[in-house]
């Protein structure tokens, strides 16, 4: 990746800031502490200002209590402990910060503050130091619009909570020199942090390619699809840790609604990344997630009944078509202890009952009352893509209208032989954990597209920022890129929506795999 050095204007790091090199953090909050923190455990001298009377003597006293904790549970000793805190110390003012070889602001997340702030850095700090912004979601770019030396500023983007989190994103701007944001990725492994590059487009990377995860979830509730409950067991059927319901309460929908809100302007309105009337509803409606008690939930979700087993026999299934989800279908049969036999040769992918009067389609995308349509079929339904099957307790399926009500329960009694609770959708193209995973791989193909980050710098992204049970690109490997540009196009057909347009990157790749 190349930036751009103004002419008249030189500027290089000659060498990364050793670990005894002070550090200092403008910004106490969470996150300001939990970054001071890390770096005074990797040795640095640290000092935490805050423009709050004695908030960063608090952020301290913070800290040094959930260190005890790790003490008392044995994982640290205290000698450590007490070494750490020996490097943090409050500063009153930006003054006071003029011997740091880095600064990293983590205040208020908006542009003319940090702006003004690493202007006044720019003009204080020696000429070699570097200047970080743990920002989320601002253009690097801008932000270094009008420093002297815009070519130190880099893009140091921290996960909560920062101890435990993993991920940084190094993010370059259009003026970041090659050293600095070199400097700032040796320093993030130095504090035993995985970084990866990106450059400064809103959302950087995990901003960006989460935003399907919630969208397509909030798109399925709006049509009145599914409830939250039945979204977030589907996805968690997925592998992912919590579904996108309760992890906007966690996160709290006036946050994410505005990270929603930012990407969507910064991309000058691109519907992929439109905000959801539903969470603007609870918004409005001051239900705010798990820090008012109320949000999708009141409270935490209570924990879904176990599958039971039917006391029936289970029936005689055939196995239709070819493909990786086939095969994963049938080593699950195998596992379950049911007998199958196959038919390879069928035009489409899934499951047969009673002969085959009733099919359980695979999802590519379209409802099941076209499949039923189109193949002249009745007995129809289409079932989501089983990702994860050793962690599903639930898939989604719905049913074409003239489904009889004992083919209905026939395919509840096989799903629930398979281990899974039948969630049974509204019959909405897509489904739920396919619509959602197909977005995401695009989303992450559309950023590789445009220079944002590379395949692998996705992959990690996702995994070690959101806790993703795969990287996107990990996911494309394991299905092919042509189910992936298939269901993509079957959405676009039935919504006639930009939002499901597919990346360039996808369609190559599909011609090619």
């Amino acid at each position: 990746m190349t930036t751009a050095t103004p002419a008249g204007a030189p500027w290089r790091v000659t060498e990364v800031p050793p670990a005894q090199a002070p550090v200092a953090v403008i910004g106490a909050g969470v996150m300001g502490a939990g970054i001071a923190q890390v770096a005074a455990q990797a040795g640095h001298p640290v000092q935490l200002m805050d423009v709050r009377d004695g908030a960063a003597a608090g952020a301290i006293t913070g800290i040094g209590k959930a260190l005890d904790g790790l003490v008392t549970k044995g994982r640290m000793p205290p000698e450590e402990r007490d070494a750490i805190l020996s490097r943090l110390r409050p500063a009153r003012s930006v003054a006071d910060l003029a011997g740091a070889a880095l600064v990293v602001e983590v205040i208020i997340e908006q542009l003319e503050p940090k702006r003004s702030l690493l202007k006044e850095l720019d003009a204080l700090l020696p000429p070699d130091a570097l200047i970080a912004s743990n920002t989320s979601s601002i253009s690097i770019t801008a932000l270094a619009n009008g420093m002297t030396t815009p070519q130190r500023l880099v893009g140091m983007h921290f996960f909560n909570p920062v101890p435990l989190m993993k991920l940084v994103e190094v993010v370059w701007g259009a003026e970041t020199a090659a050293g600095a944001a070199a400097a700032v990725e040796t320093l993030a492994r130095r504090w035993n942090k995985t970084p990866v590059h990106a450059r400064s487009t809103p959302g950087f990377i995990v901003n960006r390619i989460a935003r399907p995860y919630y969208a397509e979830s909030l798109q399925v509730l709006q049509e009145q699809g599914a409830t939250a409950a039945v979204v977030d067991r589907a996805l968690r059927g997925a592998g992912f840790r919590m579904g996108p319901c309760e992890l906007m309460d966690l996160i709290g929908h006036d946050t994410n609604a505005l990270v929603t809100q930012s990407v969507f302007e910064a991309n000058f309105g691109d519907k992929r990344f439109q905000p959801s009337l539903v969470q603007r509803a609870l918004v409005e409606g001051g239900r705010l997630g798990r820090k008012v008690g109320r949000g999708f939930y009141d409270g935490v979700p209570p924990a879904p009944s176990p599958v039971e087993r039917p006391d029936t026999p289970a029936p005689a299934v055939t196995l239709a078509g070819q493909g990786p989800l086939v095969e994963s279908l049938a080593h699950w049969l195998g596992h379950r202890g049911l007998v199958f036999t196959r038919a390879p040769e069928t035009d489409w992918q899934g499951l047969m009952l009673d002969g085959g009067k009733l099919q359980l389609h695979l999802t590519e995308g379209r409802c099941a009352a076209e499949v039923a349509h189109r193949r002249r079929h009745p007995g129809v339904a289409v079932i989501d893509w089983p990702l994860a099957p050793d962690r599903a307790d639930g898939l989604a399926v719905a049913f074409a209208p003239k489904v009889d009500d004992a083919q209905k329960q026939a395919a509840r009694d096989l799903l629930r032989h398979l281990g899974w609770e039948p969630l049974e959708l509204r019959d909405l193209p897509g489904l739920l954990v396919a619509r959602t995973v197909a977005m995401l791989i695009n989303e992450a193909a559309d950023a590789v597209w445009q220079g944002v980050c590379d395949a692998s710098a996705a992959d990690t992204a996702m995994k070690l920022g959101v806790n993703y049970p795969a990287g996107p690109f990990e996911w494309l490997a394991r299905l092919g890129a042509g189910p992936v540009v298939d269901l993509l196009d079957a959405l676009f057909t039935s919504y006639r929506s930009e939002r499901y347009r597919v990346s360039p990157l996808l369609q190559q790749q599909r011609w090619t795999d």
